[in-house]
Parts: C-alpha cells; structure tokens; sequence
C-alpha cells in the first residue's frame, strides 16, 4: 500500500530545495539566506540543527563555530545566551529554530539533525510552533531520526538512512524487499562512484508513492539530468541558477 501523502510533498513537483538556503549565493543557514532563496520564490528549504548546552535549537551545520565565524567553540559547549552574541564572518546571528519557523510561517522545512541531543529539542520547538505539517526531518544516524519520530508521532515527514535507500534501491532491481513506510528518501546521484539515482530507483519509488529528492545538485547539466529522469526534487546550493532552470523548462510554479 502506498504511504498517504504527507502536506510537507503535497506540492507541485519537482521541487526546487534551497540548501541551506542557498549557500553559494548567501551565508549559508542565516536568517539572510532563508530570505533571500523566499524572496526568489523558494517553497521549500533544507537546514541543519544542532542544541545548545542549555537545549536551545539552533541552525548550523558543523558541531564547532569555527569555520563560519573564527569561533573554535562548540555549540554544544554554550548556553544560547552565548551563541546569542557570536556572528558570522559577515556579521549575521546563529539562528535560533523557534525564531526561524516563526519569521517564515510558510516555509516548508528539511532538518538535518547534526547531534545525538537536538531531537529533543527540536521536537519541542516543533510541537509548539505548530509547524509538524511543513516539517521534514532526517539524519545520517538512524537514532537521531528515530528519537524524534517518537516525540512527534506518525503525522511527521521523515528521510530514512543508508539502510533504507538501499532497500529502496534493491527493490528497484526486482528483489522482494519490503521498505518502511517513509514519503520520501534524500539522496545524492551517486555514492562512492556508484549510480544511487537511476531509472530503476525512480520507478521503485514512484509505484510506492515515495518522492525521490536528491543533493546537492550545483551543475546545470546535472539537474537537466536528473529532472529529466523525473526526480522530485533537487537540493542546490545555487537557487537562482535551479530556478532559472526550471523556468526555462516551464516547471517553476506559476506565480512564485
């Protein structure tokens, strides 16, 4: 039987995904950022999420503030009313989550959950905004993203990891695997010089009602690619150049 169809996918495809909200074209995982990829018409966006030492989540990639901002310190080792002062190279604020749900109420959402202890904390801020409708979440560790479908229940959009793209992708060669009831995997087109995208994975997908949503795509020829094997959405760090793209091949969506 295939999965009803969560809110977070109930949207033209394919989606244009901004990474971290674009970040080639922006500071990556700002509020400047998010901003910047809405205001180019951006539905849909993907972030990282880490908790402070106090259980406040944040948006960042990395577990140390060290590349963005010269700051070797761990998020994990401040309290918020210290990451509250730290800026960015170019002068932006770490972004808290409860803060960045409510500045875009519509925005559609992919959390990455980067440590063992934000799922917690994400959960909370979650349940309180009231945003589980426009919430995807996943991990490359398995136990993050199972802590927090605990906390938020079945309604919640959820990734799978290693272990459940390759069911999906077995089951595209014919094999009698049965994959878990998820709405969508994020993938890259290739890992480890092997082919993860390809025709058969996309038909396996589709007759399970799975969206196949892939990262992190930067080269043109590679989305023409990849929209022509019928993906449902690409992760860019380049959002004007995706959407141009798409536009060009009259699959932006009309009005945005």
């Amino acid at each position: 039987m295939k999965p009803q169809r969560h809110p977070f996918l109930d949207h033209p495809r394919p989606l244009a995904v901004a990474h971290r909200g674009g970040s080639l074209e922006a500071e990556e995982n700002t509020m400047e950022a998010f901003a910047r990829a809405v205001a180019l018409g951006y539905t849909h966006v993907e972030t990282d999420v880490h908790a402070t030492r106090d259980g406040v989540a944040v948006i960042h990639h990395d577990a140390t503030l060290m590349r963005m901002t010269g700051d070797p310190r761990a998020i994990a080792d401040l309290d918020w009313a210290d990451l509250a002062r730290v800026r960015t190279h170019g002068g932006a604020a770490i972004p808290r989550v409860d803060a960045f749900l409510a500045q875009f109420p519509h925005l559609r959402v992919t959390f990455e959950l980067k440590c063992d202890r934000v799922a917690e904390a994400l959960a909370e801020v979650i349940r309180r905004a009231g945003a589980l409708s426009r919430i995807c979440v996943g991990s490359f560790a398995p136990a993050r993203t199972a802590a927090i479908r605990a906390a938020l229940g079945p309604d919640l959009c959820w990734s799978p990891a290693q272990s459940g793209v390759l069911a999906l992708w077995l089951a595209g060669w014919g094999l009698p695997i049965r994959t878990p009831d998820f709405g969508l995997v994020q993938v890259p087109p290739a890992h480890n010089g092997i082919p993860v995208v390809t025709p058969r994975l996309i038909r396996a997908a589709a007759r399970r009602g799975i969206d196949v949503q892939v990262w992190t795509v930067n080269d043109e020829a590679e989305m023409e690619r990849l929209l022509d094997l019928g993906v449902g959405a690409i992760m860019t760090d380049r959002p004007t150049l995706l959407r141009e793209v798409l536009i060009r091949r009259g699959q932006w969506p009309a009005g945005a």
